[in-house]
């Protein structure tokens, strides 16, 4: 049993009145919670109490218990299978497990209306991270029950974006860096409409593969004049194997939006600017380096043959070689 001193819990409501800590002490005495350490001591004050106490445990239910709870206690939409031959493992999952099956029992109409993962996880076990940060996900494989079946939606980063205007239709922009963002809405609101001879009217803020997550949500997450038809979507990002990567993964996604397509002029721009390619930074290591090759149909034989070499040379161009001045 652990012990605990008078103190300590003492110090768990610091701001009650010796009699209020007297009583509490008492109650938890009584529900078999504490037991004094009879070698501690009294604190001396009327009415007296121990100076040390140890914390009894609850007697753990035997195999045979655990067995009956698995065969007849829970949920029968809760799978025992895996439980009932890795008994430990239910011990030490058990009371998730159970508020799972009373969940389940008791309010399982509840899953008729979606909600967020956070928002189920919570309502499931009184923790919203259960379900993304911690146990839950093993838990419901053990107990075979889907994500799917708690009718839950996963939610996106709502993106960031700035509108020059709203006109129909119009072309969007999709920035991977935010200094770039920033460069390039400050360019248009000196009064600029076009950027490298291409005129845009919304530059919207990707946040590196964020984006990707964000566009799976494009219908509920962006305004109606960015979903018009003939509205065209261009993309600009590091000239590397993950900012290609995101292109890629934006371009194989179905959604309500226009696929985008590279700007090619920015790319251009890029390898202009990068006039002796072994000044250029190194990637960074761990890319995942397995491209669709896409990205390359937009450009020249020659541009297309530039960008490969660079990336085979381990370096990377960063959006960052353009600034105001080259837009």
């Amino acid at each position: 049993m652990k012990r605990i001193s008078l103190e300590e819990l003492f110090a768990k409501h610091p701001g009650d009145s010796y009699q209020q800590q007297y009583a509490r002490v008492m109650n938890l005495l009584e529900q078999g919670e504490l037991k004094p350490v009879k070698k501690a001591g009294t604190n001396g004050k009327k009415p007296a109490l121990s100076l040390s106490y140890w914390i009894t445990e609850p007697n753990e239910p035997s195999r045979q218990e655990l067995e009956e709870e698995l065969k007849y206690g829970l949920e029968p939409l809760i799978s025992i299978e895996y439980y009932l031959s890795h008994l430990q493992a239910y011990q030490t999952d058990r009371s998730w497990v159970l508020m799972l099956s009373r969940y389940l029992r008791e309010n399982r109409s509840l899953l008729e209306q979606p909600e967020s993962r956070n928002e189920r996880s919570f309502e499931i076990w009184s923790r919203e991270k259960f379900l993304t940060r911690e146990q839950g996900v093993k838990i419901l494989k053990r107990c075979g029950v889907s994500l799917d079946f708690l009718n839950l939606y996963e939610t996106a980063e709502p993106f960031a974006y700035y509108s020059s205007t709203r006109e129909i239709p119009q072309n969007m922009l999709i920035l991977e860096n935010k200094d770039t963002f920033f460069s390039m809405r400050r360019f248009l609101l000196e009064g600029h409409s076009n950027i490298l001879g291409e005129k845009f009217g919304t530059l919207i803020y990707g946040g590196g593969k964020r984006v990707v997550k964000s566009f799976q949500d494009f219908a509920l997450s962006a305004e109606p004049y960015m979903q018009a038809e003939g509205n065209k979507i261009y993309y600009f990002g590091d000239l590397d194997y993950e900012g290609i990567g995101i292109y890629e993964s934006l371009a194989r996604q179905r959604g309500t939006y226009e696929l985008p397509v590279p700007f090619t002029a920015a790319y251009k721009k890029m390898l202009e600017k990068a006039k002796q390619p072994d000044t250029l930074p190194e990637a960074s290591q761990g890319q995942n380096q397995n491209l669709k090759g896409d990205f390359f149909n937009y450009f020249s034989a020659d541009t297309a043959a530039q960008m490969k070499n660079i990336l085979k040379a381990g370096k990377y161009i960063p959006q960052e070689i353009l600034n105001m001045k080259d837009f």
